[in-house]
């Protein structure tokens, strides 16, 4: 089985973030499995990586999210990483398959990095995820589902997102897929 912490090690320094803030997060993210192998499991606290996934609608112009039972909050589907994902991709399609029901390929390039607290998370307290999200898109009429973990899920306009917190990832996801269309499709003036 291939070492967890070594993959999501190898991912993040292949990562070429957008912005100057992005790559700080990049940076921290790596100089913490560097001094935390064991960075990657929910047990390293207070900081530990989490894989989520932005997955967009067939067109892109909606964004599937699970209302966080514990959170009561909207968020990406993701979560904590297990020794059997194999990778820091496949736990982001693990956790995607479980909170939504829905099977999707994900970009295998992280599309955004965020760290945040969960004061939930764990009985001891307060720990800080080291999220690495990832995009996928949604075969059109899909249909989802709800998991134990959520008390929702569901489809919002890309334009409507119910937290602020969800427009940069959403930004980031919805311009990759354009863009990976727009390649497709044989436009010349696409990167």
């Amino acid at each position: 089985m291939p070492d967890l912490a070594a993959d999501a090690l190898a991912v993040l320094r292949a990562t070429d973030p957008p912005t100057a803030g992005q790559r700080v997060l990049r940076d921290r993210f790596a100089a913490h499995l560097d001094a935390r192998p064991d960075g990657v499991f929910r047990t390293c606290r207070p900081d530990h990586l989490t894989a989520s996934t932005v997955v967009l609608s067939a067109d892109a112009s909606h964004v599937l999210l699970t209302l966080h039972a514990k959170a009561r909050r909207w968020f990406q589907l993701g979560g904590h990483l297990e020794a059997a994902d194999g990778s820091l991709l496949g736990a982001a399609r693990r956790e995607a398959a479980e909170e939504s029901g829905l099977d999707v390929v994900l970009d295998p390039v992280p599309v955004h990095l965020d760290e945040h607290a969960v004061p939930f998370c764990g009985p001891d307290g307060e720990a800080r995820h080291l999220d690495v999200r990832f995009v996928a898109v949604a075969r059109a009429g899909a249909r989802h589902a709800v998991s134990d973990e959520s008390l929702d899920v569901r489809w919002w306009p890309v334009d409507d997102l119910p937290h602020p917190d969800l427009g940069e990832p959403v930004r980031l996801a919805r311009a990759r897929v354009l863009r990976t269309d727009a390649r497709e499709a044989g436009d010349p003036s696409s990167p």
